[in-house]
């Protein structure tokens, strides 16, 4: 394994020279990171839980969950079971309308102050029909959409915002649109009344048990930070990319194409240099390789199943510690929590090995989609909750995104006198 500059030995001048260099990494990455908000400590009554009545996984994990964050808003809702029938993880829209939004809107109207919904194993993963999502480019132009449900409960409401933006996807073989999301890039604690939508993650994994781990490691990781190292690995066949150049906006209504693959490996190395800043422990693996081996991490991202290299057996070695965040650059790698075999990486299995908050995607979603490393990270460590650094660092809703973990999880949040 090649040694990145900040591994090699020093001398103490040298250690100086690096810091100032290193300072001067994170003031350049003011452009693109907006000023500093006050993260603040969030509240259970801010959380409402969704759960499958049809689903018995589903109903455990959700009162698990209220009871160990002592949330009071659960809503209940029947549909087919999907934490047990790969068919079920994907639902007609009229269905979803029925079965989910509807019940979710009423709630919502009677009861304010709510910012956070989680999703919990059982409840279906996509939406079929829906009027955003995307669908092959080989499809005929009245092929449904797909888009992630999760995805589209965070955008309730938003073509009735002020800015409301549509925007026209295309890319890596699929066609379709997604909403701008306008959270991105803030710097300041989210709030429905005044961004519109909602912050929502999801309980699941491959088992019950996985699901409520979730949970564990989150309140476990606000008595000690994580004490691991975030790992980068960087696939430099694709190119290492301007990291002055990321993380850019959406600019316009119209995305042609995927955005080059090197821009992807500048993101982490943005988010590398950003932690080391910090003086947070961070490993930028610039080989070929495909690294696995490690234990404990508290941060993962990477090509996964896409890396040129890629190695299962490095994937199934790595572990994670509580409090642990990642993403992985996979088109597909949310697309199911069920026991499956086939097709890319999933993030299922990283929540089997530990991992606490992690993105993927039910379909293709572009590299633009995937959580922009230095703005997830920067909020992240600064004590902000993951689910409002993940939603600061993407860049649409209604679209392909699924975020596993409790979205009050904020081990780097300031601890009360």
């Amino acid at each position: 394994m090649r040694s990145t500059p900040y591994g090699c030995q020093s001398s103490p001048t040298s250690k100086i020279i690096r810091g100032v260099l290193l300072a001067v990494q994170l003031l350049c990455l003011t452009p693109f990171l907006q000023s500093a908000g006050v993260p603040v400590k969030r509240s259970p009554d801010e959380v409402l839980v969704i759960f499958n009545e049809n689903s018995p996984i589903s109903r455990d994990v959700a009162h698990d969950y209220a009871f160990k964050r002592k949330v009071t808003h659960l809503l209940a809702i029947k549909c087919p079971d999907a934490a047990v029938d790969s068919d079920a993880e994907t639902i007609p829209m009229d269905a979803y309308k029925k079965t989910v939004e509807t019940p979710v809107l009423a709630y919502l109207s009677q009861h304010k102050g709510i910012n956070f919904i989680v999703t919990t194993k059982g409840v279906p993963l996509r939406i079929e029909g829906a009027e955003t999502g995307q669908r092959s480019v080989d499809s005929a132009a009245t092929a449904p959409l797909t888009t992630s449900l999760d995805s589209h409960l965070a955008a309730l409401g938003y073509p009735a915002l002020p800015g409301f933006t549509s925007i026209k996807i295309t890319g890596s073989g699929a066609t379709g649109i997604g909403w701008s999301n306008r959270y991105w890039n803030a710097n300041e604690p989210f709030s429905h009344d005044k961004f519109g939508g909602y912050l929502v993650t999801r309980l699941d994994g491959y088992t019950k048990a996985n699901a409520k781990a979730l949970v564990t490691r989150a309140l476990a990781a606000e008595q000690t930070r994580p004490t691991g190292k975030f790992l980068f690995d960087i696939q430099p066949i694709f190119g290492l990319g301007d990291t002055e150049a990321v993380p850019a906006p959406i600019k316009g209504t119209v995305i042609p194409d995927e955005y080059p693959w090197d821009e992807y490996n500048a993101e982490m190395r943005r988010g590398y240099d950003l932690l080391k800043a910090r003086n947070i422990p961070a490993e930028l693996d610039l080989t070929e390789r495909f690294v696995g081996q490690h234990t404990g991490l508290a941060g993962y991202f990477s090509w996964g199943s896409n890396d040129a290299k890629f190695s299962n057996s490095a994937y199934q070695s790595l572990t994670f510690a509580p409090g642990s965040i990642g993403d992985t650059a996979v088109s597909t790698s949310g697309r199911t929590f069920l026991p499956t075999e086939g097709g890319q990486s999933l993030i299922a299995d990283l929540i089997a090995h530990g991992i606490t908050c992690v993105k993927g995607d039910t379909d293709e979603p572009l590299l633009q989609a995937n959580a922009a490393p230095a703005i997830l990270l920067e909020r992240y460590t600064s004590g902000y909750t993951m689910a409002e650094s993940f939603y600061m660092a993407s860049r649409f809703v209604s679209w392909q995104d699924v975020i596993i973990g409790d979205p009050l999880c904020a081990p780097y949040a300031k601890k009360s006198p």
